[in-house]
C-alpha cells in the first residue's frame, strides 16, 4: 500500500510502548479505535503490502490518511482505552465489536442498612460505591476470595433488617458470617466491618492488616488454629497485593494530570483526564518561543493560556514540578487543588503524561519538517552544503553538559536518513578530565565513541556534528585522527549565530535560517543538549541526595537506603514525620529529629 511522506515519519517514529492508535482518514473522521502491547510493531501492520489482509482491513487501508496515538502504563489500560474511545465516537470500522462490552466491577451497595459485596458490569445500584474495572476474572475472583477470607459480608439475598430467613445459613456456622439476618449482628458492628473492606478494595490496608494481626494472635491464644491459620493465608494474600489488581490509574476521585516536554523553541503540554480512576481522555496544545524561558515559566503560561479557561476541570491537579506564579495560579482557579506528587500513584500518572507529550512533540517535529522540507531531502542538501563526498545518510550529534562545574556527561544521538534512531542513543559519563573542560570532554566522549564501534566491528556515520565552535571541532578532530579515522567527516554548529565550522575552513559557512540543511543540524543539536541535560539533572538529583542524607550523623549508607526506600526521595524525608521516621528498623525518635532538623535548616 502507497502512503504519504508524512504517515511514513509518523510510522518510523512510534514508541515501543503500549498504548491506543487511533486512524483518521483525509477529513479527520475517526475510522478505526485499537490497542497495542508495543505502537511500534503493531501500527505499521495495516499499510504493510505483505499484510494478509481481510475486506475490512483493505477498506480501512485505503482510506488511512493519518493516526493519533496515546501511550499507556500496559496492555490492560490500553483494553480501557480503547473501549472508552470506541463508545465515545464510534468508528465505522469497529462496528463489529459489541459497543455495550463492559467490564466486571466489584460494587459495594453502601445505600443497604448492611451491605453486600457483589460482581456488577453495570453502574446501576443506587448509593454503591465501585471498584475495578476488572479485565482478568481471575484478579477479581482472587479478591474476592481474599474479602471473604478476612470479612464476614453477607453472601445473601435478603432485605435486611425488614425481612430475614428462620436461621442462619451455612456461612454462619463455618465463620463466613456473624449473622446479621437473625439480629446476631448489629448494624453498628457490621457498618465498621465494611468500613474495612473498603479500606481494603482502596489499597489502604495498613489499618486492616494490623487488626489482621491481631485477629491472628487472638485465634491462636484461644487455640482456635484452624481460624489463626486461615488469617495468616490471608495476610500472606496482602503481602502480595499490596492494592486489590485492577485496571485503575488512581484510586478513586477525579483527577487531571498535566505533563509537558520541551524540544529546542517548541513545547507540548498534555491533560490526562481521570475520571472514576480511568482514564478517559487526552487532550494536548503546542508552545513556541520557549527556549530561553524557564521551565516554571512554560508551564504557567499553559495553565493560563489553555487549561484555566476550561470549564470541565477536575478538583484535583498533578503537576510535574511548580509553575511560575503559584500563588496567582490558584487564586485563579478556586476549588481547584494544584500539587506536585513526589511519589506514589499521582507521581507515576504525571510521568505518564511527560510521556505522552514527549510523544506528540516528537510526532509534531516530525510533521513540521516534513511540511517546510517537502520539496528538498534535508539529508541531500546538507551533504551538498557541506561538500561532503557521501550522503550522511547516518550523522550522530554529540553534546556536552554540566551543573556549575560538576556532574559533567555528554551525549551521543544517532539520526538515520534525517530521523532519530533511539536505539543508538548513548551518554557518557565524564571521567578522566577536569570538570568544565569542554574540550577534553568532547575529546574523551569521541575517543569512546569510536574505539567502542571499532571493537564491536559496527559501522561509523557518515558525519559527526558536534554542539559548539571552533574549539570543539578541534579537539573531536584530534580525536578521530588518534583513533585511526582522519578521513571521518566533522563538523560543528555554534548556538549563538548557529553558524557551521569546518575542518581545516578559516570562515565558518552560514546556512539560510529557512535551509533544510541548517534545519536537519538544528535538530540533532536540540536532541542531543536535551539528551545530555536529562542525564546531567539525573546524575546531579542522585549526588545531591546521597550527600544530603549522609552529611547527617547517625546516616550511612544503609539507613540512607531504607530512608528513600520508605519515602521516596528527599523530598519525602522533608515532609515525612519524625514518628513516621522513627517506625523504620534501626531508626530511633531521637535520630528522626534529627534528620528533619538538618534537612529543614538546609532548606
Amino acid at each position: 500500500m502507497a502512503i504519504s511522506d508524512r504517515l511514513a515519519r509518523q510510522l518510523t517514529a512510534l514508541p515501543d510502548r503500549p498504548g491506543v492508535y487511533i486512524w483518521k482518514d483525509a477529513e479527520g473522521e475517526i475510522l478505526y479505535v485499537g490497542k497495542a502491547s508495543s505502537l511500534r510493531s503493531r501500527v505499521p501492520s495495516y499499510v504493510a503490502a505483505s499484510d494478509p489482509s481481510t475486506p475490512e482491513r483493505e477498506a480501512l487501508a485505503r482510506l488511512i490518511a493519518d493516526v493519533e496515538t496515546i501511550v499507556v502504563p500496559n496492555e490492560a489500560q490500553a483494553l480501557l482505552l480503547e473501549n472508552t474511545l470506541i463508545k465515545e465516537h464510534q468508528p465505522r470500522f469497529n462496528i463489529r465489536l459489541r459497543d455495550d462490552k463492559s467490564y466486571p466491577q466489584i460494587a459495594v451497595t453502601l445505600g443497604e442498612p448492611f451491605p453486600r459485596v457483589l460482581v456488577v458490569r453495570r453502574v446501576t445500584i443506587p448509593g454503591a460505591r465501585y471498584f475495578g474495572p476488572y479485565t482478568d476474572v481471575a484478579t477479581l475472583r482472587q479478591t474476592l476470595k481474599i474479602i471473604r477470607r478476612i470479612f464476614t459480608v453477607r453472601s445473601c439475598h435478603w432485605s435486611l433488617p425488614g425481612e430475614g430467613p428462620g436461621r442462619p445459613c451455612l456461612d454462619f456456622h463455618i465463620e463466613r458470617c456473624k449473622g446479621p439476618c437473625v439480629g446476631l449482628q448489629n448494624m453498628a458492628d457490621y457498618r465498621w466491618m465494611i468500613d474495612d473492606v473498603i479500606l481494603f478494595l482502596s489499597g489502604k490496608t495498613l489499618d486492616v492488616r494490623a487488626r489482621l494481626r491481631e485477629r491472628m494472635q487472638e485465634a491462636s491464644a484461644s487455640q482456635d488454629y484452624e481460624r489463626a491459620a486461615q488469617l495468616r493465608d490471608a495476610l500472606k494474600w496482602l503481602d502480595q497485593l499490596e492494592r486489590p489488581q485492577t485496571v485503575e490509574v488512581v484510586g478513586g476521585g477525579d483527577v487531571d494530570a498535566i505533563g509537558l516536554a520541551r524540544d529546542g523553541d517548541d513545547a507540548c503540554g498534555v491533560i490526562l483526564r481521570i475520571r472514576d480512576g480511568r482514564l478517559i481522555a487526552r487532550e494536548h496544545r503546542f508552545l513556541e518561543h520557549v527556549e530561553h524561558a524557564p521551565e516554571g515559566e512554560v508551564l504557567s503560561a499553559f495553565l493560563v493560556g489553555y487549561y484555566l479557561p476550561l470549564e470541565q476541570r477536575a478538583t484535583r491537579v498533578v503537576l510535574p514540578y511548580a509553575p511560575a506564579d503559584l500563588e496567582a495560579l490558584v487564586e485563579l482557579a478556586p476549588g481547584v487543588e494544584l500539587a506536585v506528587p513526589q511519589r506514589g500513584t499521582n507521581a507515576r500518572l504525571v510521568e505518564l503524561a511527560d510521556q505522552n507529550a514527549r510523544h506528540l512533540l516528537d510526532s509534531f517535529k516530525i510533521d513540521s519538517f516534513d511540511i517546510d522540507e517537502r520539496s528538498a531531502d534535508p539529508v541531500f542538501a546538507l551533504g551538498r552544503d557541506l561538500g561532503l563526498a557521501v550522503v550522511p545518510r547516518s550523522m550522530v550529534c554529540i553534546d556536552i553538559s554540566t551543573n556549575q562545574g560538576r556532574d559533567t556527561v555528554g551525549s551521543l544521538v544517532w539520526f538515520e536518513a534525517g530521523r532519530p534512531r533511539k536505539t543508538e542513543y548513548r551518554r557518557y559519563r565524564i571521567k578522566g578530565v577536569p570538570q568544565q573542560d569542554d574540550f577534553a570532554a568532547i575529546h574523551e566522549v569521541v575517543t569512546r565513541f569510536l574505539r567502542r564501534r571499532t571493537e564491536e566491528a559496527k559501522p561509523l556515520p557518515d558525519l559527526v556534528v558536534i554542539d559548539g565552535g571552533r574549539g570543539q571541532l578541534s579537539a573531536a578532530v584530534a580525536a578521530a585522527q588518534m583513533a585511526g579515522y582522519p578521513a571521518l567527516p566533522m563538523v560543528s554548529l555554534a548556538k549563538r549565530d548557529e553558524e557551521v565550522f569546518l575542518p581545516a575552513v578559516a570562515e565558518p559557512l552560514k546556512l539560510s535560517r529557512r535551509s533544510p540543511s541548517l534545519r536537519l543540524l538544528q535538530r540533532a543539536r536540540d536532541e542531543a543538549h536535551r539528551f545530555a541535560v536529562s542525564y546531567s539533572r539525573k546524575r546531579r538529583s542522585q549526588r545531591t541526595i546521597t550527600s544530603e542524607l549522609l552529611r547527617i550523623p547517625g546516616v550511612g549508607p544503609a539507613r540512607r537506603r531504607l530512608l528513600l526506600e520508605r519515602f521516596g526521595s528527599l523530598a519525602g524525608v522533608r515532609t515525612a514525620t519524625p514518628a513516621e521516621i522513627a517506625t523504620l528498623p534501626g531508626f530511633s525518635t531521637k535520630l528522626a529529629d534529627r534528620i528533619l532538623d538538618t534537612l529543614h535548616q538546609r532548606v
